[in-house]
């Protein structure tokens, strides 16, 4: 959720079979685990809320472990129920097996890069000393667990590119440790720095800045919330408790604290946010040995990020009085809006970011949810329109101002990722790397479609399938968005969607308000009291669906991760006679509690919160786990979740399965899926990933009644 992370929990492989096999004709369903209620209200400005699962929230107790053991043995009999759950598993295992590669980017002398030569748990980070060099392991993460459950994030290069500070993170949790590597020699310093979280490493000569919390009570790891997270300064070879405090804000524990260094160290930038979007800027030049952090740019209302300084000035990303964002300059000492010097005016386009590389200034503009990018000197004069390969998605452009060429990745719902090569100078793009994958997606279409939403706003859909599909309202359909947190849906290529391409399936992807696709104001129009419009506008694309005949009620499935599996949450229980199947994944389900755990209480910005009697009357209109109703024919669901999930605590899953199951009377299964040794999406090793995509695929199959 923060810049969250946002990941489809169905990236994975293209199935294939020599013969047609149908989903069982009936599957006998063991009787749900009985979960205890007890007697937990809440009153909230005079109306009493029952929480009789509350119990649920300690996720560390013998009985909640009970519990999930149990829920998981009735998942795991359903599912091995279908006759091609191991067919799936089989197939995935099979063709994920081939060599993946990300674009290079280059450091100094070495280029870096992932790897993975197709069934590793985790991608090995390696490095080669200019292009043609010899690759050689940098990083490997599947050395430090035997299960693979262990991830390591690249967080900040030093500036004299000497040393690389980065983060190993386990089981999926988002706390993590940072460690320094000498980059020439590939040697570990004994640098430990502990209880971090989303932070990164920005260096300044022989140390870095970096964010951190106090460490957590004992058992309360994953679940108690995170107070007053602190800006320190860490200097090489010094424990971390001989760290400097750099920066906090004793009155406010509710707030992110991240740092950033301009490339040539002139200046230091700290960002203060109350959440996940809007932020206060401060700075302090460190040049001046006698100098202090001071505000630039006053929060919490405007999104504002520093893109590099200009001599004693700063380069500023901000949408103050520009809702699809412009670049400004912005002098320190005289730093009041009125005073600012546009760069880059606003355009009609959503600026999703803007980086430096080459000396130019490199600016990534959203048209209809695909990527444009544009060229700009320093002063803001546009050079040109750049080139890209196809409508599609693009990430890569920028580096260092000495660089002279990029590698850029390219993808869109029918191309699998390519890595292109850039040359600055020359303004030309040369393929540098192709996929593995022996594919072929000559035979499928993508179109974009506009649709009215309940209150008239048209949204953009893009939808993937067969070429020559009859729309004759029988085709099955997989309805994925987020629909929130400024996060951007943009065309990427899925394996396993091919296999539900394949057999006739059609993929769905609305821009949903909430997102970015459209600049703030999209995002402005889907969050808060309007958070309903996200609703409304999933629930609007299956009806258009319908009434263009591309399917019907009873063979859509709806998925969604994170704020998405708020979203099927919501739409399930406004609309469940419009659904077939409902996936939510590691949902916000609970949305008068959601900011008592964790960082929950940065996504008040976004939802409101129940300690507000205004929040509170719209969030209970729509809150997932208080619309489930008794008597009420809910689509065939499957909750995902995971033990280590410290972003959306799993707590919300559990007590949104115990109430379906409960009040629940049909025939339709209400089955949660617990991982364990998992966490909100990012770093799930690819054992982990095949088996979840061949039990998530197998109940979509079966409950649209799909052959195989």
């Amino acid at each position: 959720m923060k810049k969250p992370l946002i990941l489809s929990l169905f990236v994975i492989a293209l199935f294939a079979c020599n013969q047609d096999k149908k989903p069982a004709e009936k599957i006998t369903l063991m009787a749900y685990p009985e979960t205890k209620k007890d007697s937990t209200t809440d009153n909230y400005f005079g109306t009493t809320i029952a929480d009789p699962y509350r119990w649920l929230e300690n996720d560390t107790s013998a009985e909640t472990k009970k519990w999930v053991e149990a829920q998981n043995k009735v998942t795991q009999n359903y599912l091995s129920q279908i006759p091609y759950r191991e067919d799936f598993k089989n197939r995935l295992t099979e063709i994920w097996n081939y060599p993946k590669e990300s674009a290079p980017f280059k450091v100094g002398a070495y280029y870096f890069f992932t790897k993975n030569d197709g069934l590793q748990n985790q991608s090995i980070w390696f490095l080669k000393k200019g292009l043609d060099g010899k690759e050689e392991v940098f990083l490997d993460p599947n050395q430090l667990s035997k299960d693979g459950t262990a991830s390591i994030s690249l967080l900040g290069f030093s500036n004299n590119k000497k040393f690389v500070a980065y983060s190993i993170a386990q089981s999926g949790s988002d706390w993590s440790n940072i460690y320094v590597m000498e980059i020439a020699t590939k040697k570990k310093l004994a640098d430990e720095l502990k209880w971090t979280k989303f932070s990164g490493a920005a260096w300044k000569g022989d140390g870095f800045y970096y964010s951190r919390y106090d460490e957590p009570a004992k058992g309360m790891e994953l679940s108690a919330a995170n107070k007053y997270q602190k800006v320190y300064f860490h200097k090489l070879g010094d424990l971390q408790k001989d760290d400097q405090l750099v920066f906090e804000d004793k009155t406010n524990p509710n707030l992110y604290f991240g740092a950033q260094v301009t490339e040539d160290e002139h200046f230091l930038a700290i960002y203060a946010s109350a959440g996940t979007s809007g932020n206060a800027l401060f700075y302090q030049d460190l040049t001046s040995p006698n100098s202090k952090i001071e505000l630039l740019v006053k929060g919490f209302e405007n999104n504002h990020n520093v893109i590099d300084n200009v001599g004693d000035k700063l380069l500023v990303n901000t949408d103050l009085d520009a809702p699809n964002k412009q670049v400004v300059l912005v002098d320190p000492k005289n730093s009041q809006p009125k005073n600012w010097q546009k760069i880059i005016p606003e355009s009609k386009l959503a600026l999703e970011g803007i980086s430096t590389g080459g000396g130019f200034l490199w600016a990534s503009y959203l048209k209809d949810a695909s990527t444009k990018i544009v060229h700009f000197d320093l002063t803001g004069r546009k050079i040109k329109d750049v080139e890209l390969p196809d409508i599609g998605t693009v990430s890569g452009f920028g580096g260092f101002k000495d660089d002279a060429e990029f590698f850029y990745s390219f993808t869109n719902f029918t191309t699998p990722g390519l890595t292109y090569r850039y040359n600055i100078k020359e303004a030309k793009s040369v393929l540098y790397k192709k996929s593995a994958l022996k594919f072929n997606t000559d035979d499928y279409e993508t179109k974009q479609v506009f649709y009215p939403s309940k209150d008239g706003t048209k949204v953009p859909m893009f939808i993937v399938h067969k070429k020559g599909i009859k729309l004759d309202g029988t085709n099955p359909v997989f309805l994925y968005a987020y629909g929130g947190f400024q996060i951007s849906l943009t065309p990427s290529f899925s394996l396993s969607r091919m296999l539900f391409l394949e057999k006739g399936g059609i993929y769905v992807q609305p821009s949903l308000r909430g997102g970015s696709e459209y600049g703030e104001a999209w995002h402005k129009a889907g969050m808060l009291e309007k958070k309903q419009n996200v609703f409304d506008d999933f629930i609007a694309a299956a009806e258009y669906l319908i009434k263009e005949k591309y399917t019907s009620a009873d063979k859509i499935a709806i998925s969604g991760g994170s704020n998405g599996g708020l979203l099927v949450g919501a739409c399930m229980t406004q609309r469940p006679e419009l659904f077939k199947v409902a996936l939510p994944a590691v949902g916000v389900l609970d949305m008068l509690r959601y900011h008592k755990f964790t960082v929950g209480w940065g996504w008040a910005v976004e939802y409101g919160s129940s300690d507000k009697k205004e929040d509170f009357d719209y969030l209970i209109k729509y809150s997932p786990l208080h619309n489930v109703k008794a008597d009420v024919n809910y689509p065939a669901t499957l909750i995902t979740t995971a033990d280590h999930d410290d972003r959306v605590v799993p707590a919300h899953s559990f007590k949104f399965a115990a109430t379906l199951q409960e009040k629940y009377k049909g025939t339709n299964p209400m089955l949660i899926r617990i991982e364990t040794k998992a966490g909100h999406g990012a770093g799930k090793p690819t054992a982990k990933m095949i088996e979840e995509a061949a039990d998530l695929w197998s109940f979509v199959f079966q409950n649209l009644g799909m052959n195989y």
